[in-house]
């Protein structure tokens, strides 16, 4: 089997790749990056210790297709994943619907001349913004708790699939929920499996975390380096809450996925994430934070981010009642990983940019 990841220098992409290299018998990994994220290269090279070719090239760039050899599936890990994308100054927001939209077209286009399968990652950030903060909480000591709600999609688990995508759900939001739409349109047309996996927060060591795209990592590492950190919104009390999983889970999922080949080509999208035991605020992770690395202020912010939401845990019970799958890796074992790398990597922050 051949598979073609895209971003695979980053830290999903190149963490699937080990993965599936070390796992999947009788499987050739390729994988196109366009490197310009400062890390990448890190992982360039050591993707070459797992014989991985890596093609240099931008999903952009229609052409950039074109010399890739035919593979039997894709695994689409290449976006711009920050939730403030196109509004927050650092790209713009044409690079945005350029980078995971446009991007998307050409992979698409791609598996449909290689009549490839296609790995969709796309996000939670789909569900509407609107209706992710009209959710019934309740406030504990140290976190926003949900509570019994019949509104459709909210099971006790957390948020389903049948949530609520209406806008505004971000650009960053609309170009993946744009994107798994045109995906199921080509699987239709041109007969070629799809999965769509709509991913709650990942997190692990060496991701290139900053506080829009890696919260866990990014709390982390700048707490045991002593840089500022806020609670912004909600009463900067630090009561939101979010779950994570580590890469490597979802590495074991899309092995799953790319195996089941009786699957109901109805089924396209699965929420896939950490649950409520592998959530945290950011008042526990601070918590969690002291107790590893001592004291450190965290200041109070009451202006309210644009997109910002409360509370976001993904049920995920769909993808384990079909596939027997559930997160291995608990929240604080991902945290022990990541505070273990930023005690061999104290400048990992300047490295990856943030």
């Amino acid at each position: 089997m051949r598979i073609l990841i895209t971003g695979i220098c980053g830290f999903v992409g190149s963490t699937l790749a080990r993965y599936l290299k070390q796992r999947t018998e009788k499987i050739e990994i390729l994988g196109i990056d366009n490197l310009i994220r400062p890390g990448t290269e890190m992982n360039r090279r050591s993707l070459a210790d797992f014989e991985c070719r890596v093609f240099h090239g931008d999903i952009r760039t229609a052409s950039d297709f074109e010399g890739l050899p035919n593979v039997h599936w894709v695994v689409d890990a290449a976006a711009n994943p920050s939730v403030l994308a196109g509004v927050d100054g650092k790209f713009s927001s044409r690079q945005v619907v350029e980078h995971n939209l446009a991007g998307t077209i050409n992979i698409l286009e791609y598996c449909r001349r290689c009549s490839a399968g296609l790995i969709l990652l796309s996000t939670s950030r789909v569900y509407s913004i609107e209706a992710l903060s009209a959710l019934p909480l309740r406030r504990s000591e140290t976190r926003f708790e949900l509570v019994e709600s019949n509104a459709q999609g909210v099971t006790p688990q957390g948020i389903s699939e049948s949530f609520s995508t209406c806008g505004p759900v971000s650009l960053y939001g609309a170009t993946k929920l744009s994107s798994e739409i045109l995906a199921i349109e080509y699987s239709e047309a041109f007969q070629f499996p799809i999965r769509i996996n709509r991913c709650g927060v990942l997190a692990g060591a060496g991701q290139f975390g900053t506080a829009e795209q890696g919260i866990f990592s990014f709390w982390v590492h700048a707490w045991r380096s002593k840089r500022p950190l806020r609670y912004v919104g909600f009463e900067g009390a630090g009561l939101q809450v979010r779950d994570a999983f580590h890469p490597s889970d979802l590495a074991a999922l899309i092995q799953k996925q790319i195996s089941d080949i009786t699957l109901d080509v109805r089924e396209k999208i699965w929420n896939v994430g950490g649950g409520l035991q592998n959530s945290k605020s950011l008042l526990e992770l601070s918590s969690w934070c002291r107790d590893r690395f001592g004291d450190h202020s965290v200041s109070q912010e009451q202006r309210q981010r644009p997109f910002d939401v409360p509370w976001v845990v993904i049920d995920s019970s769909r993808a384990t009642s079909r596939w027997g799958w559930v997160p291995e890796l608990k929240i604080d074992v991902i945290l022990d990983e990541i505070a273990n790398h930023a005690d061999e990597n104290p400048n990992w922050l300047e490295i990856c940019g943030a």
